[in-house]
């Protein structure tokens, strides 16, 4: 049986997370959905579609698309779900976990890569955090929760932009792109996203079948953001500068940063395993995302890393091209990391 997919949906209170569930679960999309409410929130889904007898913790509904709601453990939910599909009892195709409001997804991620029964199940595909742009500062600035969620996430999606000034919405963008560079953002309205943007994002994949985001080695982390010096190299320059924090002009100094190492030389593997070995002993905790496409030597394929807290893996990717200039990039995001030991670290991991 090939790997379920499953998608961790996480997002501040009242940011739309039930709204988005809602239309992917009613719209005709000829996919078998099953959800998972982790806990309840103050927002639950079936209030309005699922009518729940306490006893049955599966519904499955007229469309084909399956409720879970699960109040226990997030390991049995999966378990159960994976042994009545094996078993013909259910048919779907994958798996979306929704978490309440203040949730840290962190946890909930590294189920898919602690337990090596839900990993022969499951895949884990990506990270959605929905924000409420008329409240994200607010909450951002109160709730290291909010500001964490943002951090996690592989894909942003933007709410109730429509409440708030364009300029509002643009400085809230420069807000989230400041605290991960690696997700991209969309405003959305009333939880009208299309599909192929919420399902097979493949943000956390390690599989080497899968091609690389593209766009992950290019010089320009920030997309728009061209005010910051040092990111484009004279002919011949090594790659190897750590990227330069900038501010786009506003007052928040959020404790959820990000940063980038780079470099055109090879990393010593056993080097490179003993300081990421070090560091998340010591920081693992405040360490949310770390993700990198990285030239080693013994190998000519690019090696994928990525890990999420104390838990990382890599993976052999396609060999590098000929004409291709070996480069690696690692981004960190995490909580107040510091900046000058995980830099000064990776480059003395490199060959």
């Amino acid at each position: 049986m090939s790997l379920i997919p499953a998608t961790i949906l996480t997002g501040f209170l009242g940011s739309g997370k039930t709204t988005l569930l809602k239309r992917v679960l009613s719209e005709a999309h000829g996919q078998k959905i099953a959800i998972i409410e982790n806990e309840f929130g103050e927002e639950n889904i079936d209030n309005d579609i699922l009518v729940t007898d306490s006893k049955e913790q599966i519904i499955q509904m007229s469309n084909g698309c399956i409720c879970c709601t699960i109040r226990e453990d997030l390991r049995e939910a999966l378990q159960l779900l994976a042994a009545k599909k094996r078993q013909g009892l259910l048919d779907f195709d994958r798996v979306v976990i929704e978490t309440t409001g203040l949730a840290d997804p962190g946890p909930v991620a590294q189920t898919f890569f602690m337990d090596d029964e839900i990993a022969e199940s499951y895949l884990l595909d990506s990270i959605l955090t929905l924000v409420d742009a008329k409240h994200a500062n607010q909450q951002l600035d109160d709730r290291q929760e909010a500001r964490r969620q943002v951090g996690f996430a592989d894909q942003i999606f933007i709410s109730k932009t429509d409440l708030v000034s364009a300029e509002e919405v643009v400085d809230l963008q420069h807000r989230l792109k400041h605290m991960n560079p690696r997700a991209p953002q969309k405003a959305v309205h009333f939880g009208e996203v299309a599909l192929s943007e919420v399902f097979d994002l493949r943000g956390f994949n390690l599989n080497t079948k899968l091609d690389i985001d593209p766009d992950f080695l290019k010089e320009d982390d920030h997309g728009h953001d061209h005010d910051h010096a040092g990111h484009d190299h004279a002919p011949g320059e090594s790659c190897n500068h750590p990227s330069q924090q900038h501010g786009h002009h506003h007052a928040h100094d959020d404790d959820v940063k990000s940063f980038v190492f780079r470099s055109d030389r090879a990393f010593d593997p056993a080097k490179l395993e003993d300081f990421l070995g070090a560091v998340v002993n010591i920081y693992g905790p405040r360490m949310l995302r770390y993700k990198g496409v990285l030239s080693m030597k013994g190998t000519d394929r690019k090696v994928i890393f990525q890990g999420v807290h104390q838990l990382m893996g890599s993976d052999l990717g396609p060999a590098w091209r000929p004409d291709e200039k070996r480069c690696s990039k690692m981004v960190f995001i995490g909580i107040d990391l510091p900046q000058d030991i995980f830099l000064q670290g990776m480059a003395q991991s490199l060959v």
